[in-house]
């Protein structure tokens, strides 16, 4: 196999940088949106569908999906539940459709999915899966961390250097944000939950009293499923 390019974009604002016509997209937004996407379609989702905005969730209540919709890291009045990984249950979502829109997630989804040859959603849950699967493809790879509101964050570099980490040793040609990633990581990986306790967005969740959700993002190899995003929905590949 031919030595292939692998890149971290450390926010969607850079995304228009890369060129992706021949990039595996793995989007990532450890706290916590693809955390819930990889154990919703673990248990049994049909489909997730991302959405951008919260108007357009729900132009979706007709259609009998459940409505998920986070900003600021709080449920948006109206909905059925938002982004935390235990909304997405086997007993809540088993054989359903949900839609979804977040602050950064599904916003990175979006910014990315016009040019992508393909987009898959990586989490601590499924990392194994995601290695081995980019192992197996003779593309390059973008992994794109969804960070805050555009702006860099450490939870989403710390994973795409987890990413880099198991890569590297394949037939790859890094890019410095992959280095600097993975150098992170190398900080992290011994004790996650203390090396995140420092970030932002965790004192953002600790604040709205949901510490348990931050724990269980940082759970790894607790799922084997990889979603796939096929004509915009989310599926299992």
């Amino acid at each position: 196999m031919q030595k292939r390019n692998i890149e971290v974009c450390l926010t969607p604002a850079l995304i228009s940088l890369y060129d992706l016509k021949n990039s595996i997209v793995v989007v990532i937004d450890i706290f916590r949106a693809t955390s819930s996407i990889c154990y919703g379609i673990e248990n049994g989702a049909n489909a997730i569908i991302p959405v951008a905005t919260v108007e357009e969730c729900k132009n979706y209540e007709k259609e009998g999906y459940l409505l998920a919709a986070e900003r600021d890291g709080k449920v948006v009045e109206g909905f059925n539940f938002g982004n935390s990984p235990f909304a997405y249950t086997t007993e809540k979502v088993k054989n359903k459709t949900i839609v979804l829109t977040t602050t950064n997630g599904t916003h990175a989804i979006n910014e990315s999915k016009r040019t992508a040859y393909q987009i898959i959603i990586g989490s601590f849950l499924n990392l194994d899966a995601i290695c081995d699967y980019l192992k197996s493809q003779d593309k390059d790879v973008l992994l794109l961390c969804a960070g805050w509101k555009n702006k860099f964050n450490l939870e989403d570099t710390i994973f795409a250097g987890a990413v880099v980490n198991q890569l590297k040793t394949e037939n790859y040609i890094l890019d410095d944000s992959s280095i600097a990633a993975d150098d992170l990581y190398q900080q992290a990986k011994d004790n996650l939950e203390a090396y995140t306790a420092k970030t932002s967005h965790s004192e953002r969740l600790k604040k709205l009293g949901i510490e348990e959700d931050i724990k269980f993002c940082l759970n790894v190899n607790i799922t084997k499923s990889i979603p796939v995003l096929v004509n915009d929905k989310l599926i299992k590949m």
